[in-house]
């Protein structure tokens, strides 16, 4: 009996040590994937804090949030024009009406301009929008990228993890899919 409760005290010190985001959805078969939904959460929040507090410092003001940052590199993205289903497909997001928001934001800023080509409005950066992309990435590369040479990762393990959360995301997708027609 006195090894029994040995092994739960073990047990539960196991699970004391592990980072999850839920207890009640992990368990002690499938505990990783909730510390990597963990992992997941804090960093989404920091990289909208440091998006958004990035754009602000380089067009002097916070009014934009994460999705405005994301759609306005996009819209940059290869200084070609862009239809709001072309945004919105590169960036997996099904709420259209999200971005569309995101997009007037950017335009009443000058930041981004739309024009319209037969039946659809194409997007492109405005001359302050692309310095504001630059600028941004000046910024990036003194507050982040310099710091991330110091670290211990090398450039394999960033875009091997990158592999990983994209292959995630798909089964999150196809989970998402199934889960919409239980």
């Amino acid at each position: 009996m006195a090894e029994r409760t040995g092994q739960e005290t073990e047990a539960q010190g196991a699970r004391l040590q592990k980072i999850v985001s839920s207890e009640h959805l992990a368990d002690d078969e499938n505990w990783e994937l909730s510390e990597y939904e963990y992992g997941l959460i804090v960093a989404q929040n920091a990289f909208s804090r440091w998006m958004t507090r990035c754009l602000a410092a380089v067009v002097g003001h916070s009014n934009f949030g994460a999705l405005d940052v994301l759609v306005l590199h996009n819209v940059n993205h290869r200084g070609r024009a862009k239809r709001l289903s072309d945004i919105c497909f590169v960036l997996n997001i099904e709420d259209q009406h999200t971005v569309t928001y995101a997009l007037k934001k950017l335009v009443a800023e000058g930041l981004v301009a739309g024009e319209r080509r037969g039946k659809e409005r194409f997007y492109a950066t405005t001359e302050l929008g692309a310095e504001s992309c630059r600028k941004y990435r000046d910024l990036r590369e003194a507050c982040l990228i310099d710091t991330l040479r110091s670290m211990e990762s090398d450039a394999e393990e960033l875009r091997r993890l990158g592999r990983v959360l994209r292959g995630m995301s798909g089964l999150y997708d196809q989970a998402a899919r199934s889960a919409a027609s239980v």
